[in-house]
């Protein structure tokens, strides 16, 4: 399975340059809140949260809109099948899913764009 993660013992800086290229590659403008991945102040330190591609935004889904990529295992939305409903987004237990107004749901896909954009590179695409 294909997945953004943190390289272990890495230092996030909470630059928001992972933020802000997410949120531009989704919707073209850099909104923290429309990011699929979230920098969170844990104990004084901050901390990337990315998708763990644990499955629960499809299993909550009731439009069939979420599936699992059958060859890199990433959970990808529909977005011709998705209501915008949020069921998902209330479900990621990460707290990484997206719902902006009018628009269906996004959630990380594994691209890498976040990954590139991270001037201390931290964030890696790996397979487990």
């Amino acid at each position: 399975m294909k997945k953004l993660a943190v390289k272990k013992g890495a230092q996030c800086m909470a630059c928001l340059e992972c933020v802000r290229a997410c949120s531009n590659a989704f919707y073209k403008e850099f909104h923290q809140d429309l990011s699929c991945i979230q920098i969170v102040d844990k104990n004084g330190q901050a901390k990337p949260m990315t998708c763990i591609q644990c499955g629960k935004c499809m299993k909550t889904c009731q439009h069939g809109a979420i599936t699992q990529n059958a060859k890199t295992g990433v959970y990808m939305i529909n977005k011709k099948l998705c209501v915008g409903c949020g069921e998902c987004v209330a479900a990621c237990p990460m707290h990484v899913m997206v719902l902006k107004t009018e628009n269906p749901a996004s959630k990380c896909i594994a691209c890498g764009i976040c990954a590139k954009a991270c001037p201390m590179e931290i964030l890696e695409i790996v397979e487990k």
